[in-house]
């Protein structure tokens, strides 16, 4: 039985995207944004554990493979073809993620369908930093950033990169002052994240939540999660979204 059982699909059209989607749950929403390879198994069990936490999960699939077990060497065959498409940005530095507008127009359909005072966007590894660019919409009041390993940090700009322009990044330093505070999760060593936590925490300060567990690991949430990631994204998005419980 596919681990997508139950959950419903559709699609989103907006901005010249169109993804589909796969929703399950019931209470404030959720935009869970898979990794490389695909939309896997464990990326689908993670998006679970957050239903039964009382949200409603919406998960994109953005590429590779749905639900089933990633095949050898998927990573290989995937990552190159992100490399030329034009929908997301791999290495280019100053850039928000083309997709971003998708990605907003998704939360705010979620916020409306799904109510509560606003949503969560959990981005990881490629995606990681797409949750940034989600809070630059105002239904985002829950930004996780898992990871984030775009641009490639291939030499120490593309490292200290966080996947935003000038404007959205100014954006997000607004929203932070407002109180919207944005909570991230690496392996300490983990080489794909760079800089970026540090960058993130000079512009942020205290507005940036750092996890950082001890190791040199990366899906922080999936294949190699720890139980002090997956509680503290629990945490985060139960105080920002539920803030009466």
């Amino acid at each position: 039985m596919s681990l997508l059982s139950g959950w419903r699909r559709g699609s989103h059209a907006a901005d010249g995207f169109e993804f589909p989607t796969y929703r399950d749950g019931a209470g404030p929403g959720v935009v869970v944004m898979h990794e490389s390879p695909g939309l896997t198994p464990e990326v689908v069990r993670f998006g679970r554990e957050l239903v039964d936490e009382g949200f409603t999960v919406v998960m994109p699939h953005f590429f590779g493979s749905a639900h089933e077990a990633p095949r050898r060497m998927e990573a290989a065959r995937v990552i190159p073809r992100i490399c030329v498409s034009r929908d997301f940005t791999m290495v280019a530095t100053g850039r928000t993620t083309p997709v971003a507008g998708w990605l907003r127009s998704l939360s705010r359909h979620l916020h409306a369908e799904a109510g509560g005072v606003g949503v969560g966007a959990v981005g990881m590894c490629l995606t990681g930093g797409f949750a940034l660019a989600m809070m630059v919409d105002p239904s985002v009041v829950a930004p996780v950033v898992a990871q984030p390993a775009v641009p490639v940090p291939l030499g120490p700009r593309r490292a200290a990169d966080v996947g935003l322009d000038a404007g959205d990044l100014a954006t997000v330093r607004d929203r932070v002052r407002q109180g919207c505070h944005v909570l991230g999760v690496r392996y300490r060593d983990d080489w794909a994240t760079g800089t970026r936590f540090e960058t993130l925490t000079e512009a942020l300060g205290e507005g940036f939540l750092r996890v950082e567990l001890e190791g040199s690991g990366h899906a922080t949430l999936t294949a190699e999660r720890h139980p002090d990631a997956v509680d503290a994204v629990v945490a985060f998005l139960r105080a920002r979204l539920l803030p009466a419980a």
